[in-house]
């Protein structure tokens, strides 16, 4: 039937012979791997993300003694996303007055200076609460829809560090000196 193979040797036929001498028949053997997630240990995950929306896939993957990534293929399979907080600044009953003086201030200056806008330095900074305050970056809403998570926090939290950085450059060289147009730069 096949004369271009070449034939099957004495080593498979012992094999097969032998399997089915201690098995009862020739079927492949289960493979090792991965085991499956079965159907009650995926109904744990989602519970628990339904118990607790904020919990992190390492907590889930801790108390259901399960790996981070079956516990994140199982959200992925019920299409959880992890949804992130959005913080809001808390608004004064001022603020909106005081945001228009502002605004009110900035076009008067512009008017009166037409390059004062690009001279403004913009930077940025970041805050870290000293008491655990909400961090962002760690914190999650397990749900199948986005939730619209938002908290609302003071601005002035007594226990908190400001980074603060920024990036100047200016159309003049340096040198070692200062600036070469205005000394009172350094």
């Amino acid at each position: 039937m096949h004369p271009d193979r070449e034939p099957v040797s004495q080593s498979t036929v012992s094999r097969i012979e032998r399997k089915y001498r201690e098995l009862g028949h020739v079927r492949d053997a289960p493979r090792q791997g991965r085991p499956k997630i079965n159907e009650n240990v995926q109904q744990d995950v989602i519970l628990s993300a339904l118990e607790n929306p904020h919990c992190t896939v390492r907590q889930v993957s801790r108390d259901l003694n399960i790996g981070k990534s079956s516990v994140s293929n199982i959200f992925k399979k019920v299409k959880y996303h992890p949804y992130r907080v959005r913080l809001i600044h808390e608004l004064a009953e001022d603020d909106f007055d005081r945001r228009t003086e502002f605004c009110e201030y900035m076009m008067d200056h512009n008017n009166q200076n037409n390059g004062f806008i690009a001279n403004i330095l913009f930077s940025d900074e970041a805050t870290f609460f000293l008491n655990g305050h909400v961090n962002r970056q760690n914190t999650r809403y397990w749900s199948q829809e986005n939730p619209h998570w938002m908290q609302e926090y003071h601005t002035q939290h007594p226990q908190k560090v400001n980074v603060w950085a920024d990036y100047f450059a200016m159309d003049h060289k340096f040198n070692t000196a200062g600036c070469q147009k205005h000394e009172q730069c350094l």
